[in-house]
């Protein structure tokens, strides 16, 4: 199988107190915590998963460096894209740890580029956007074993790189996204992937034109991944069911509440799957198939697709065509629709690692 036509297929381990049977409704039994993440984790190497997103957040959840240092050993195949929260750590403190789980993940290390305000310490867009960059710009060079001379508004580093650098001096691949100007710049400069979060196929189509051509502008191509949820069962009524149960014991207030908590509840991208909500229909579907009921309880990407098996792939291979070479799903329960998926769509995509283990 060639790289040309296979996607990545992620999952996703809860880390950030995000898991339910009933959107809004905390169950003790599905709270963060390391035994019920390393299970997700566990389970979507068992399902076939080629990555799974380790997210990050403060308030909530557990350390994603920490726990994939905790389930890297017990892992053969499969790759962790670990959420990184740009500022929190000094540069080169943090590549040492990359580098170090790496190693233990024997090249099999992907990263997601978070820039988020630090907690207790909001900052504007612009310069927050500018200090993510200086970190990506540190990172890749000490990760690929090179020393940095770093004179920027955020950092001034002179420093050889240290003994251990990541695996083969390959730098593990960034995914980074963002909406805003700011983000779309540092995205063209300095992600390998672009991530997105849901949107209509012809709002999809422009971002892709668009970031490829600020790539290019700068010499530099970009491959894309698409960040969304899913509900899939043997039947399109089925699989609606299952969206409306999920809402079914939810307050607005509380859900109101759990996207106020979220560092970056007023970004770009979080505003645009506002923009999608509103403009949906009143079963919440605003396209075919995608359903933006998940935002109303979740800050993030806030929208699942929704059907049976073949009109999940359909849409799946519908992003494929056009561009997209990477998916992070997820699901409520995370367990439940883990399986689901790998049972039901998992094997009938062509997909493997975006990255292989050089």
């Amino acid at each position: 199988m060639t790289e040309a036509n296979r996607v990545e297929v992620s999952w996703f381990s809860a880390l950030c107190d995000d898991d339910y049977e009933f959107l809004g409704v905390p169950d003790p039994k599905l709270a963060s915590s390391y035994e019920h993440c390393r299970d997700l984790v566990l389970q979507a190497e068992s399902g076939g998963f080629d990555n799974i997103l380790l997210p990050s957040g403060y308030a909530l959840g557990i350390d994603s460096i920490a726990f994939a240092g905790g389930v890297a050993p017990l892992l053969r195949r499969m790759q962790l894209l670990v959420a990184v929260r740009c500022g929190e750590l000094w540069p080169p403190q943090l590549a040492r740890q990359l580098a170090t789980l790496d190693h233990m993940l024997r090249g099999r290390l992907t990263i997601n580029i978070i820039s988020s305000d630090l907690p207790g310490a909001p900052l504007a867009s612009e310069p927050r956007y500018a200090r993510t960059l200086e970190v990506m710009q540190i990172l890749r060079t000490l990760l690929e074993g090179k020393p940095v001379s770093h004179r920027g508004e955020h950092y001034q580093i002179e420093l050889d790189p240290p003994r251990q650098c990541a695996v083969a001096g390959r730098c593990p691949p960034f995914y980074f996204g963002g909406l805003s100007e700011p983000a779309r710049r540092v995205a063209a400069e300095a992600a390998d992937v672009y991530l997105m979060w849901p949107d209509r196929l012809p709002a999809v189509e422009a971002l892709l034109k668009d970031m490829r051509g600020r790539a290019e502008a700068r010499g530099r191509s970009l491959r894309f991944g698409y960040r969304v949820h899913v509900i899939v069962r043997e039947t399109e009524s089925e699989a609606r069911a299952a969206a409306r149960k999920l809402l079914s014991h939810l307050d607005a207030r509380a859900g109101s509440e759990i996207r106020r908590r979220s560092l970056d509840h007023a970004s770009a991208g979080v505003e645009r799957q506002a923009a999608l909500r509103d403009d949906a229909d009143a079963e919440g579907f605003v396209e075919e198939h995608l359903w933006t009921g998940i935002g109303r309880a979740r800050s993030g990407c806030g929208a699942a697709l929704v059907g049976d098996p073949d009109q999940v792939l359909a849409k799946l291979e519908a992003y494929r065509a056009l561009g997209i070479e990477a998916f992070v799903l997820s699901g409520y329960p995370h367990a439940n629709e883990c399986d689901l998926f790998a049972r039901h769509v998992l094997p009938r995509l062509r997909h493997g690692p975006l990255y292989p283990v050089p």
